[in-house]
């Protein structure tokens, strides 16, 4: 692709993901709307899915960003649902919907069909993800989706070139396929095992900021490759991977671990927004090749695809859901109670993604209906999108769902933060007492205590009481005050600069430093 609309493709997508951010609408619905307008607008390019693009170069940074944000606790603590999801739904999802296209559409081999089930079978990592940020979905909800979507690619590429295999008349059979998932899962898992040691321990040892983003931007690149390398699963080494490094991500350096965080939230920022804009992108290309279909018999079809995605969901979402309680006591003692509502979100929020669409894309040319398969591939990609990521928020304002407990957690904070500064004040007195700190002037030392004692008190103010006309509590008004002050002397600064009385550098040193006060005065609410 040419430099320029690879430019225009990532600043109109990111314009775009801005507006959304002004909005109700989640930011892929926008961007999805705004590339099928896009694909028709004179002068515009053609944007073709790549799987050689999409898959190698997109999906790793995608999973890993996601993953690196999950909590390792929370997804072990509810392995079995995700497991039930993007292992078992995954599977079932292949046969139910490939056994509905097989009897819908005339002429459709059972292997095919099988290659189109496995194809839209897995809901979209990416978009689980920025749906379930968008409407703060409760935490098991949240933990449950996002868990699903990290994995179950994994599933549906394994079963997708057993299905097309068997398509194009190499099948090894049933036996081969169950060996083929076997070495993708199990390889991928232990590629993973076998990187994340190493390198948190690189991650450890690097003492510079610039060498450790560099690093981090490699990883989930490296460990997809690896893993690929030896017909293991990319997907399955990359969360492995990127799970590990966030549940240790503790040990790494603080300037790191700020820098690190910049960064991928760009990387993720640009790639998301960029992923859902070609998803919409996609309408000219996929209409073009439907030429030897009628148009009518094309869309009758969609919409069974669709309406068959969406019962199939369903169909294994609530016996999941509730069957293994019935039946072991075990699991109705481990895992919390759960009602109707939470299975509903679960089963409506199977919305599907760039994954499904670049695995289409990598179908062979000589495949039979190739072109149907990509056409009913998009068509569920953006039905489930627009239909399922529409209504999904007024559902879950219609459900009432209990919201979170905001005092809950703050008071949790408060108690952890208040047993982390009795810490603080023992390890302070103790080195006190040493003779190479007896120069420390007593100032100096009132100074650590006042900070310590600031942190300590931020968390229980806000648990106090709010001015009643400004809303604020008393931890707002000195961050508040904090930051007006900073904004004082970084306007002295910058006059000095102006008058030549320090020069640039000198500036951006002194700017740094407040900037890293205010960082420290003012926690950004999200």
């Amino acid at each position: 692709m040419e430099v320029l609309p690879l430019v225009a493709l990532i600043a109109g997508s990111a314009a775009v993901a801005g507006v959304a951010r002004r909005t109700p609408v989640p930011a892929p619905l926008l961007l999805v709307a705004a590339g099928l307008l896009a694909g028709y607008v004179p002068g515009v390019p053609a944007y073709t899915l790549d799987p050689h693009i999409v898959l190698p170069l997109l999906l790793p940074p995608l999973l890993y960003t996601a993953a690196v944000d999950s909590s390792y606790l929370d997804l072990r603590a509810n392995i079995r649902p995700i497991a039930m999801l993007s292992v078992g739904y995954v599977l079932f999802a292949t046969l139910a919907v490939g056994y509905a296209a097989y009897l819908l559409v005339p002429g459709l081999s059972v292997p095919v069909a099988l290659v189109l089930g496995a194809v839209i079978a897995p809901p979209d990592a990416v978009a689980a993800t920025a749906i379930a940020r968008k409407l703060r979905l409760p935490n098991r909800i949240t933990t449950i989706l996002q868990g699903e979507s990290l994995v179950n690619d994994a599933t549906a590429i394994t079963a997708y070139k057993v299905a097309l295999a068997a398509a194009v008349g190499v099948s090894a059979g049933w036996a081969g396929g169950i060996e083929e998932f076997l070495l993708a899962s199990v390889g991928g898992i232990a590629v993973g095992l076998l990187l994340m040691v190493p390198i948190h321990h690189l991650r450890t040892r690097l003492r510079e900021p610039l060498l450790q983003n560099t690093l981090s931007l490699l990883i989930p690149f490296v460990a997809y490759a690896a893993a690929e390398r030896v017909h293991a699963s990319g997907v399955l080494a990359v969360v492995v991977v990127a799970l590990y490094l966030g549940h240790r991500n503790w040990q790494v350096d603080f300037a790191t671990r700020l820098q690190e965080e910049a960064v991928w939230r760009v990387v993720a920022f640009v790639l998301e927004s960029v992923v859902f804009a070609l998803i919409g992108l996609q309408l000219p290309v996929v209409l073009k090749g439907l030429g030897e279909y009628d148009g009518m018999h094309a869309a009758w079809y969609a919409i069974a695809v669709f309406l068959a995605v969406v019962a199939a969901r369903f169909l294994w979402v609530f016996p999941a859901t509730f069957v293994p309680r019935w039946m072991s006591p075990r699991i109705r003692d481990r895992e919390p109670e759960t009602d109707w509502k939470a299975p509903v979100i679960v089963g409506w929020a199977g919305m599907r993604g760039v994954v499904s669409l670049a695995i289409a894309f990598s179908v062979p040319m000589h495949v039979a209906h190739r072109n149907l398969i990509l056409f009913l591939t998009f068509t569920t990609v953006i039905g489930t999108l627009v239909v399922q990521g529409l209504t999904l928020p007024p559902l879950i304002r219609a459900l009432k769902l209990p919201p979170k407990d905001v005092q809950a957690e703050t008071l949790a904070e408060a108690q952890a933060q208040s047993e982390a500064s009795r810490a603080a004040e023992e390890r302070l007195a103790e080195l006190l007492e040493e003779p190479e700190n007896s120069t420390l002037p007593p100032p100096l030392a009132d100074r650590l205590r006042t900070v310590m004692e600031r942190r300590r008190n931020a968390v229980w103010e806000r648990l106090g009481e709010v001015n009643p006309e400004t809303g604020e509590s008393a931890d707002d008004v000195y961050r508040r005050l904090a930051r007006e002050m900073i904004a004082a002397e970084r306007e002295v600064f910058v006059t000095l600069r102006d008058q030549r009385r320090i020069d640039d550098e000198m500036l951006r040193a002194l700017l740094r430093r407040l900037d890293l006060e205010e960082a420290a005065a003012y926690r950004e609410e999200t």
